[in-house]
């Protein structure tokens, strides 16, 4: 069913109608508006013929002669444009101004010499502009009819009178008659005027002796233009007309101005440019509320600007350009609403101190003033700073404030910057007498008195900052800071009735009336009626519906939102749930009809589902046009492509980048640049991008055109078709508007004729028209039936134009907007286009206002993590509990290792044994009793009963999955497409897989190894050998990270240096055997500040590990190592850490902007070296040393910014622990030092991402 039919208003502006019109336009037969403008038409077209119902019609900048025909059958037409066309007197019928309901007429810009025959009869006409046309004069009758004339335009005529009649206008408000040659007209009717309000006299040959004199009788007149006349003063009747608001007097030879002015108090804006004075009148400054005063071009010096101009508070533009100024006064710097001023091309030395107190202030052009010596600004330096880190305040006070944090008293007081002559004038005064110095501390102590006590008068009226210290739960539910706004809108529960929003995609969305009380079974709705009390105030009753086969995310955030609708409203109900089939007769009495159940689920789930996509192969051209990269869809052939560019070949799965031998390398680079953006914003980083180049194109990439290797054996060289000045369509962005049973489709006005994205509103849908694509944009909180109207409208729209055959139709959500999309958008990118390589005084010397630029920032961080306390170790009680009751739920655990591509049992042997190149799999069942009830068996059932209806346990399957530091990820591949079905099978929805990777474990999982958690470098069944084919040294390093179910026993490189008295080690030294028997000597050395649990620990390890009659185990004491073995195995002896005292200082905190502002967040104790990511910077606390680590993908930005925030940290912590001062260092990767390496527990070379 077509929606043209219920069209009430489309704006086809700037359309090309040149060759065909739609011909679907004859549907339309309901509209009441129509916009035609610039689409090129030279005539009419009859569809118009068949609007019957059209109102207003605009049809301004086409190339029109002639309008016969069609027009006039238009019996409801009520307003037409048809300025900027070339029509002429003989294409205008007379029959047009026969219709009657025609107010506004609109024929300006035409190639008129007279006015149009019959115009006279259109007695209804309100709205007459005839500017700008040869017209030499006014027929007699034409004012006798149109008497209720209220705006009449005449301007750029060739008009020399006109006729008594115009008397008879008593209804006229608007009358320009500007550009004219009235110089022997008198202008005697105006006092028949009496309505006029706006008069416009400019460029009509006004002299002292033809200047109306009767001009102070028009009682309403508030705006007056006599520029481009050729007046020596002003007339005093012009003085006289107190009622002025807006008045022109530029262009003119006025050398002087009287006194009377002050009778002006009405006056706002007053043009006085291009003159001969030499001097403003001192009354000038007793009109309160001048906001605009132009003086530009005149003769005016600094006793010309009256010193008063101060009192002019209400002035918001001074424009005195081209004149003799070489000082301003200083009062123009009190007008403080001046928001431009213009003192350009003068002569001025300096300005006013004052001038950079004008916080107001917008616009400042001083320029061609060569001889200018600018004031010094107040407090240079620290804007400059502010400006240096991005306008982010990065002192310790400021920073505990945000983060919520008490300010201590410890804190030093910000120095104040030495004033070398103040000191110079103290010391020129010498010293003063004693009783001057104590009646000076008398003073001053009652001063630090009074402002102590204000101090404290304001501390308790605003409260204590909030302590760091971690808040209690129920603390944290008080008063939460959320944005309602973003969920509900001002007039929800503002006027009594009915409100429902359903929730989508974990949000809600309300929807029409028409649907009240229809309810999809598969969908959750939040309902709230609101109604008067007795006492005439708001209350409100709110409900929120659960459908039957509703998801788990919308039964959810039905009653989220639900709480957040009462907090939004400040209601004190509560919320109600009521569920299908069980509702209340509360709810049920809420609708006028019986609730209706409609089957399935209209909106979308907000979880994350996986759905197969369906691409179609596309080719795009990358232009530059203007500032922006665009891809522009061309036709699939091979014919489209051109030396001199790059274009992108979409496949889906593959992307392929087409570089012609010319094509330049900025374009090159942008199309690489595109291609990963829909990679990475669209295909899930799963899309494989291919560069291709002119005569070297793979066979895959000319299947994309669907052709034959015979076909592309005959094809010619791609010649250079297109045009070097190309210019895509501009596109055309329409807003859906839907009524009571009509559409309207209005252009959306651009503001500097650029297309942003911040026209687009959440609550609406619009239509980007591109011609060669149809983008329809969903808001997230547009209303269903505005977006299915939108659907059907756009398909219309396609239908109705003329466009190419890779055309498409696309709907774009909000939140899900396309790469193609985005380019049509000027400023619409993910990258920031922001050079940072450059400093802040190299970008002022381009003329960039950097400080009014950082004012405007919305500059956001979080700090708050650097601030709160360390996390504690786990006591080991805790730890042994916890163990005891995950490994108690267990009920069986089967472990699988990859081996030859497919997973196997793992042997019982090598339980608890990894190695950092393998992947392992454990299948856990976990028996999970269920509580039986308090009160037992109810009454009245006997015992036998009771005891057959007990609860059977609850069986939960987890399979982990471990993946080591080195291993690849086709062991994830292999495990996801060939165990996991089976589990699948097995098991059914209750499975839940969870993928680990090695030093990132989590603590359940640990604890089902009961702390003999040994991780081996290399592969199971490769035998690593040494350079010379000797078995190596093997060295384990026993480690607990935050408490003991996160210890490790990690093979690390054998070296005495890596030795700490706080440790245990393992040291296997291998002995030279000529049989395969795997002999040797085994240390467990234990250091002298070990704990027992640990020393107790390694040796029950050692002798599970070694448990062979050829390996001697001994048991070594820091201080009984032998010289033979155990020194010469580790590389000879060397001096080692004797205390581990910086785990109980170590932090790691990450400094990422990822979510689009700048944070800081902790790692937790148990962290690893794959925790450094190569994208962002780290900062490290080992207790001595801060560490500033960078990744090499880190931006210049974090590193600021990061840099800074380490400098916060320290000075907290002096403050926490002054006895332990902090040092700053920094880091890069793979250049990491001993004090770095240590905090991490088997540290060793990065991992290589392929």
């Amino acid at each position: 069913m077509s929606v043209l039919p219920f069209v009430r208003g489309v704006d086809f502006t700037k359309n090309d109608f040149s060759k065909t019109f739609p011909s679907s336009m004859r549907q339309m037969s309901r509209v009441q508006w129509l916009n035609l403008d610039r689409t090129q038409l030279a005539e009419i077209p009859e569809e118009l013929g068949h609007l019957q119902k059209l109102e207003h019609l605009s049809l301004n900048h086409n190339r029109l002669e002639k309008i016969f025909g069609e027009l006039t059958e238009l019996t409801c037409l009520r307003s037409l444009d048809l300025r900027h066309n070339q029509l002429k007197n003989s294409g205008i019928p007379p029959e047009l101004f026969h219709l009657e309901e025609l107010t506004t007429l609109d024929l300006s810009h035409n190639k008129l010499k007279e006015v149009p025959e019959g115009l006279e009869k259109a007695k209804n006409l309100i709205v007459l502009n005839l500017s700008h046309n040869v017209i030499e004069s006014i027929p007699t009758p034409l004012f006798i009819h149109l008497t209720d004339l209220i705006f009449l335009d005449l301007s750029h005529n060739r008009l020399e009178t006109l006729p008594p009649q115009t008397r008879r206008l008593i209804n006229l408000k608007t009358l320009d008659l500007s550009h004219n040659p009235l110089e022997l007209f008198q202008l005697r009717q105006l006092p028949s005027l009496q309505s006029l309000e706006v008069l416009n006299m400019s460029g009509t040959q006004r002299t002292l002796l033809n200047f109306p004199t009767s001009l102070d009788t028009l009682a309403n007149l508030v705006e007056l233009d006599l520029s481009h006349n050729s007046l020596p003063k002003l007339p005093d009747v012009v003085y006289n007309v107190v009622t002025l608001v807006r008045l022109n007097l530029s262009d003119n030879a006025i050398n002087e101005l009287s006194a009377s002015v002050e009778q002006w108090q009405r006056l706002e804006s007053l043009n006085l440019s291009r003159n001969q004075l030499t001097t403003l009148p001192a009354a000038l400054c007793k009109l309160p509320k001048l906001r605009r005063l132009l003086v530009n071009d005149n003769k005016l010096n600094f006793d010309g600007i009256p010193s008063g101009i101060g009192k002019l508070g209400a002035l918001e533009v001074f424009s005195a350009a081209n004149n003799l100024l070489e000082m301003v006064p200083e009062g123009l710097c009190r007008c403080g609403a001046l928001k431009q001023l213009n003192l350009s091309f003068n002569r001025l030395i300096t300005l006013p101190d004052a001038i950079h107190l004008l916080e107001g202030l917008d616009q400042l052009d001083l320029r061609n003033n060569p001889d200018l010596i600018m004031p010094p600004k107040p407090s240079e330096s620290s804007k400059a700073t502010s400006l240096e880190f991005y306008n982010i305040d990065f002192s310790l006070q400021t920073q505990l404030r945000l983060a919520g944090a008490a300010v201590p008293a410890s804190i030093p007081a910000a120095v104040t910057p030495k004033d070398s002559t103040a000191r110079k004038i103290r010391l020129r005064r010498g010293l003063r007498p004693e009783g001057g110095d104590q009646d000076a501390a008398k003073v001053l102590k009652g001063m630090k008195d009074v402002a102590k006590d204000k101090e404290n008068e304001l501390a308790d009226e605003t409260g204590k900052p909030e302590s760091l210290k971690p808040k209690r739960w129920d603390e944290s539910l008080e008063k939460p800071q959320l944005d309602y706004s973003k969920f509900f809108e001002k007039e929800d529960g503002q006027q009594p009735g009915l409100t429902i929003w359903e929730i989508e995609n974990f949000l809600p969305n309300k929807i029409e009336e028409v649907v009240h009380g229809k309810f999809y079974e598969g969908d959750c709705y939040i309902v709230l009626k609101t109604k008067f009390d007795d006492l005439g105030t708001l209350t409100w009753e709110i409900y929120f519906w659960i459908g039957n086969e509703a998801t788990l995310d919308k039964r959810a955030c039905a009653a989220i939102h639900a709480v957040n609708l009462r907090n939004y409203l400040g209601a004190r109900c509560r919320t109600i749930r009521e569920e299908q089939g069980d509702e209340s007769e509360e709810f049920l009495a809420l609708f006028d009809t019986e609730v209706i159940y409609i089957e399935g689920g209209r909106t979308a789930t907000g979880f994350y589902t996986i759905e197969e996509m369906i691409h179609i192969t596309r080719l795009y051209l990358v232009h530059a046009y203007g500032a922006t990269v665009h891809l522009e869809p061309v036709t699939l052939s091979p014919s489209s492509l051109d030396p001199r560019h790059a274009l992108v070949l979409d496949m889906g799965t593959t992307i392929y980048i087409w570089l012609g031998k010319k094509s330049k390398n900025t374009l090159n680079s942008k199309a690489r640049l595109m291609a990963e953006k829909i990679s990475k914003m669209e295909r899930k980083n799963k899309c494989e991008i291919v560069v291709e180049r002119q005569g070297e194109e793979s066979p895959e990439f000319w299947q994309g055109f669907d052709l034959t290797p015979e076909e592309v054996a005959e094809l010619e060289e791609p010649k250079e078709h297109w045009p070097d000045d190309y210019q895509p369509v501009q596109p055309r962005l329409y807003q859906v508007q839907l009524g009571m049973g009509y559409l309207e489709l209005p252009q959306v006005e651009l503001p500097d004729q650029k297309l942003c994205h911040t026209l687009l509103n959440s609550k609406h849908v619009y239509i980007l028209d591109c011609c060669t694509d149809l983008f329809v944009w969903f808001g997230k909180k547009s209303t269903r039936l505005v977006r299915a109207a939108a659907v059907k409208l756009s398909r219309e729209l396609f239908n109705m134009m003329e466009r190419p055959e890779c055309a498409l139709v696309m709907r774009v959500p909000e939140g899900n907007e396309m790469q193609i999309f985005r380019t049509k958008f000027a400023g619409w990118d993910e990258v920031m286009a922001v050079d940072f390589t450059r400093t802040a005084k190299s970008v002022a010397k381009t003329g960039a206002n950097l400080t009014q630029w950082a004012k405007k920032q919305e500059t956001r961080t979080d700090l708050a993590a650097l601030f709160m306390p360390r996390q504690a170790a786990m006591p080991l009680a805790e730890a042994e509990q916890l163990e005891e009751e995950w490994n108690y739920d267990l009920e069986n655990m089967d472990p699988f290792v990859l081996e030859n591509k497919k997973f196997v049992r793992l042997p019982a042997e090598e339980l608890g044994h990894f190695y950092t190149g393998e992947c392992y799999v454990f299948l856990c069942r976990y028996c999970i009793p269920v509580e039986e009830p308090e009160n037992g068996a109810e009454e009245g059932q006997d015992d036998s009963k009771a005891s057959n209806n007990q609860p059977e346990d609850e069986i939960q399957c987890v399979v982990y999955f471990w993946q080591g530091r080195n291993a690849g990820n086709m062991g994830w591949l292999t495990f996801t497409f060939t165990l996991q079905k089976k589990f699948k099978a097995m098991f059914g929805e209750e499975l839940e897989v969870v993928r680990i990777f090695q030093q990132q474990e989590n603590l359940k999982f640990m604890s089902h190894f009961k702390r003999k958690f040994i991780i081996h470098t290399g592969k199971r069944k490769d035998k690593a050998l040494t350079a010379d084919g000797k078995a190596p040294v093997e060295f384990f390093h026993l480690r607990s990270n935050g408490g003991a179910l996160t210890t490790r026993l990690i093979q690390i490189n054998p070296d005495a240096v890596h030795l700490n008295s706080a440790f245990c080690y393992i040291l296997h030294v291998p002995f030279e055997t000529e049989d395969d028997s795997q002999s040797g000597i085994v240390y467990v050395w234990i250091g002298n500040k070990s704990c027992n649990e640990e020393a107790k620990l390694i040796q029950e390890i050692a002798e599970d590990m070694f448990n062979s009659p050829w390996v001697s185990l001994q048991i070594l004491n820091e201080g009984d190592e032998p010289e033979n073995f155990f020194w010469v195995a580790l590389g000879g002896r060397k001096p080692y850490d004797t205390d581990a005292e910086y785990m109980e200082y170590t932090r790691l905190f990450r400094c990422s902007n990822e979510r689009g502002y700048y944070t800081v967040a902790e790692k937790c104790a148990d962290f690893c070296q794959d925790d450094l990511a190569d994208d962002d910077i780290m900062i490290l606390d080992n207790g001595e040393h801060v560490f500033l680590w960078m990744g090499p993908r880190c931006s210049e930005v974090e590193v600021k910014l990061a840099y800074k925030s380490a400098q916060v940290y320290i000075q907290h912590m002096r403050i926490k622990q002054p006895e332990r001062p902090r040092k700053l260092f920094l880091t890069m990767k793979n250049k990491e030092s001993r004090r770095f390496t240590k905090c991490f527990h088997g540290w060793s070379a990065f991992k290589v991402y392929l």
